[in-house]
């Protein structure tokens, strides 16, 4: 499992690899005795500053620390119920299958713990190089504790290779002995999934000022409502007359013994030109809920499962409060019941800490990526299809001030179909930095990640934004657009000082994907729609996804000429004109493009469209 991309290491030769697969018999005697002699307290909770539940019923909780010198995770998991064992590791989507997994097992009589790997048909496997090292095992009060370590890459081809970004963890809980490792069945044991961020950045947090105050924005003694997926709203209000202030930090609320079903959470702030909201405090996807709600999409917190308490430099807060600042906040929760509980009521949320001691700086929210249009689309049956929208240097040249700006934070987002997500930095048409990637990102763990390092942006710059989508589940074409089952690609960037500049995406020339249309309806014999009045999805529903129309739907949009919308937070845009993408030469539409520009009159097995060609839009 480990990349070609990952950086080259001293592997093994043969004779170490010999010595190496005798590790796991030594180690499963140590953990005998181990286990018998070590009866006391659990190791330190100060040593594993990041926590989650595994399981649903919280029997299963991982803690774990990152050390960058050793290149290094540290884990830590507390069993409360321990049986026969236990399994735990990575895959690439959170698959039993093809995965990388430490296994603790018992035969009734005595313990052992291993290195291992899962075939394509889900059969285990011990690992001839054990990368999973046994640091200690040992019971308490409130379960039993084992502690290993494992590098962030390995040399072993079986072995998954810890990155940035998400990482799909899997468990397995052995409730009855087993003989042998071979002898396990995942397949029949109880099993799941959890997705962390697990290589968190190593930030020095900032001093907080001494006039700090706080606010708690939680859910009112919600009854989780029984199923297995809930999005619960809750309109909160600000003071009257509360002055403005900066919020410079945030952490999660979460009702004790509700930590593995409260999956995320979100507070947005209203738009200012609504006087007054409704007061609702019920499912988002409600009848009764207020229209006015739609208007609450100004992100001013959010958390997912696994995440910390999140900290803005010291230079800069995010300002609320005080004028053009609406009164009006709306919480998001989202409730991942999967095992239907009943009657759990919960009171969860975020923690705003705010200061009316002004920092410096305001922070900014900016969108990159593409536009919410259908003229974006996915074929279906894709296992990789990409999309890429730009924010060039014509839009950065005008909106940005000569010092640029400092990008600290980032929220990656698209809907079901999105599998990877990353934005680049170019400079004078080279890639010079990636602002944020996510190779294994997953539309149910969305969170707001501090960077690593700051990076700094000036006019003139390009921030392009790339997302891979896969459609082997459907059958008809995914366009753009606000639907979940449409796709978006965007990356919420959080960065000082504020400016103007509030959204900076593209899309494709809508001109040119009606060239497209007439192209497709040219060369194929079935009837496909490209009448200026029929709307764009009906356009691409029309097309037979032949590997022809696959191919020029994908040198259209890596080729046509770009609408750009380079827009102020009062919807105006600054005048951009179109461009061609980013990281290629200025250049003409394709031959194809140019040369087919089909009347719009009767043809066979076409559809028969009055007037001139021109593009439709929705």
């Amino acid at each position: 499992m480990q990349t070609s991309g990952s950086k080259p290491c001293p592997c093994p030769g043969f004779k170490l690899r010999e010595v190496a697969s005798v590790y796991f018999t030594m180690i499963a005697v140590f953990l005998v005795i181990l286990v018998a002699a070590l009866q006391g307290s659990a190791p330190r909770g100060t040593y594993f500053p990041y926590k989650v539940p595994l399981d649903p019923q919280g029997l299963l909780e991982l803690s774990w620390n990152v050390s960058y010198p050793e290149q290094a995770v540290y884990f830590q998991i507390l069993s409360r119920e321990l049986k026969f064992g236990l399994l735990f590791g990575m895959s690439d989507r959170g698959e039993f299958e093809n995965a990388d997994l430490a296994v603790l097992w018992s035969d009734g009589h005595s313990s052992y713990f291993g290195d291992a790997w899962s075939d394509a048909k889900g059969h285990l496997h011990m690992d001839s190089q054990q990368d999973y090292q046994l640091l200690g095992a040992q019971s308490a009060a409130e379960g039993f504790y084992i502690l290993f370590r494992r590098a962030f890459s390995t040399c072993d081809p079986k072995d998954y290779l810890i990155e940035d970004g998400t990482v799909h963890l899997i468990y397995g809980i052995l409730e009855k002995p087993v003989r042998s490792l071979q002898a396990i069945n995942i397949s029949a044991i109880h099993r799941g999934l959890q997705r962390v961020q697990l290589l968190k950045p190593n930030i020095t947090i900032p001093e907080l000022p001494s006039d700090m105050k706080t606010m708690e924005i939680t859910a009112p003694g919600v009854v989780i409502p029984s199923q297995e997926t809930t999005y619960w709203c809750y309109m909160a209000e600000l003071p009257d007359g509360f002055p403005k202030h900066h919020i410079i930090m945030y952490e999660p609320v979460i009702t004790a013994g509700n930590e593995a079903l409260v999956h995320h959470m979100e507070v947005f702030q209203c738009a200012a030109e609504l006087d007054s909201i409704p007061r609702y405090n019920g499912p988002c996807d409600a009848k009764m809920k207020p229209d006015q709600l739609n208007y609450c999409r100004h992100v001013l917190a959010a958390w997912a499962m696994g995440a910390q308490a999140f900290y803005y430099p010291e230079e800069a807060g995010l300002a609320f409060g005080g004028p053009g600042s609406s009164r009006y906040l709306r919480l998001e929760i989202h409730y991942h019941n999967p095992l239907v509980f009943k009657g759990r009521r919960d009171s969860s949320g975020i923690r705003l800490y705010y200061t009316g001691s002004l920092r410096r700086y305001d922070a900014g929210i900016m969108e990159l990526g593409l536009v919410y249009t259908p003229v974006m689309a996915v074929p279906p049956g894709e296992t990789a299809f990409v999309l890429t929208g730009y924010c060039t240097d014509k839009c950065t040249q005008r909106a940005l001030p000569a010092a640029g700006i400092r990008i600290f934070a980032s929220q990656l987002h698209t809907h079901l179909a999105g599998r990877k997500v990353v934005t680049v930095l170019s400079r004078d048409g080279r890639e010079r930095q990636v602002v944020n990637a996510d190779g294994h990102y997953s539309p149910h763990f969305q969170e707001i990640r501090m960077l690593k390092e700051l990076v700094a942006v000036f006019p003139g710059d390009e921030l392009i934004t790339a997302c891979t989508y896969n459609t082997e589940d459907r059958s008809q074409v995914t366009v753009g657009g606000f639907g979940i089952m449409e796709e978006m690609c965007v990356n919420y960037v959080h960065y000082y000082p504020q400016t103007q500049l509030e959204l900076c995406k593209s899309a494709v020339d809508p001109g040119y994907l009606h060239r497209y249309f007439s192209l497709v309806n040219r060369f194929n014999d079935e009837e496909v729609c490209t009448c200026p009045q029929v709307s764009v999805p009906q356009q691409f529903s029309s097309i037979p996804w032949n590997t022809f129309n696959r191919d020029v739907l994908k040198s259209l949009y890596g080729f046509a000429p770009i609408s750009m919308h380079c827009n102020k937070s009062s919807a105006v845009r600054f005048p951009v004109r179109t461009a061609s993408p980013g990281l290629k030469p200025p250049r003409s539409a394709p031959r194809w493009a140019r040369d087919v520009a089909a009347p719009c009159g009767p043809k066979a097995g076409s559809w028969s469209c009055p007037g001139n060609p021109s593009t439709s839009s929705t």
